[in-house]
């Protein structure tokens, strides 16, 4: 897993062989938070929510660390 900041938002993906898998944990600097939990529905996940581009360019920095 690694942890990202954006815009004040503090993201946890876990990481599977260099490929986005999932986001664990997201946690804003207000403290709202958003859990991974396996029986969400399709699409909850923020990770789902990236458009190809975005998915692509966050692995694309992953594979680069």
């Amino acid at each position: 897993m690694f942890m990202v900041d954006v815009e004040g938002w503090s993201i946890t993906i876990f990481n599977d062989c260099d490929e986005l898998d999932y986001c664990e944990a997201c946690v804003s600097s207000d403290g709202r938070r958003w859990s991974f939990d396996s029986g969400d529905l399709y699409g909850t996940d923020p990770i789902a929510l990236l458009s190809t581009w975005e998915h692509q360019t966050l692995e694309s920095l992953l594979k680069a660390l």
